[in-house]
């Protein structure tokens, strides 16, 4: 995968710039643990975060953001985005080795509900309230398993900003399992060993689903998961992505 358009801007970056390269800054320094306004601005505030950010990065504490500045900000992105250095064979393996990548960085919102530079990635560019972006988290999961492999080893569905979209490509690829299924033992859980993604069903509609991730593992009362725009309570709209335990209620799949 390769950075979004957003990452090519002209540095230096200093006091006095305003711009959508200094938001982008500003969230990534918000992102590290430096709080401040994600305002487009860079005033003495921005510069004096960026000098504290460059401190801890040891780089020299000028103020400005430089190349050598903007790459240590942005590492955890480019790290997350790098093309899978995996032994893994299967599809679905790989989707969960990249999970576990994406996992590792730490991706979450910054600046509002569903947005910053993490939700932008996994939405193709978008963000706000509206944007729910569990279901992009998935479908980059997939574009990134799909990277240098052969026809006969890349995504059965399509992926979508959609979990009821995800739902019916799953359906139309043969690929849905759903909790029935599972429950009176139809599908063996052994044929889903290597990973698959889940669909949480709304309990009043059957036809609407309103969360979804990676399933990494299957025990025979719960799976465990790593999945987008969550929390440690498992909302369907939460911050981050992160690592979780959850029963197979109301829980469908998409064999990978």
């Amino acid at each position: 995968m390769t950075l979004p358009k957003e990452y090519s801007i002209e540095l230096p970056l200093q006091r006095g710039t305003k711009s959508k390269a200094v938001k982008l800054v500003q969230e990534w320094l918000s992102l590290d643990g430096v709080g401040l306004t994600i305002d487009g601005s860079f005033g003495p505030a921005t510069e004096a975060s960026v000098k504290k950010f460059q401190t801890s990065s040891r780089i020299a504490a000028s103020g400005r953001v430089d190349k050598e500045t903007f790459n240590a900000l942005i590492a955890p992105i480019v790290r997350a985005i790098s093309p899978l250095t995996t032994s893994a064979t299967s599809f679905a393996q790989r989707v969960v080795q990249a999970a576990r990548i994406h996992l590792k960085e730490h991706p979450r919102e910054v600046g509002g509900a569903n947005a910053g530079p993490w939700v932008r990635l996994y939405t193709g560019g978008k963000e706000g309230p509206q944007w729910a972006w569990c279901a992009g988290f998935v479908t980059t999961l997939l574009r990134a398993a799909e990277e240098g492999q052969p026809s006969d080893n890349l995504s059965p569905i399509k992926g979508t900003l959609s979990c009821d979209v995800l739902a019916a490509q799953a359906r139309k690829a043969k690929r849905f399992v759903s909790d029935k299924e599972l429950s009176s033992g139809a599908v063996d859980l052994a044929q889903l060993k290597h990973g698959a993604i889940f669909l949480i069903r709304n309990k009043r509609n059957a036809n609407d689903w309103t969360h979804t991730g990676i399933v990494t593992a299957f025990y025979d009362e719960y799976v465990e998961t790593i999945e987008g725009n969550t929390n440690d309570s498992g909302d369907r709209e939460g911050y981050e992505v992160c690592a979780r335990r959850r029963s197979y209620t109301n829980m469908d799949l998409i064999r990978l």
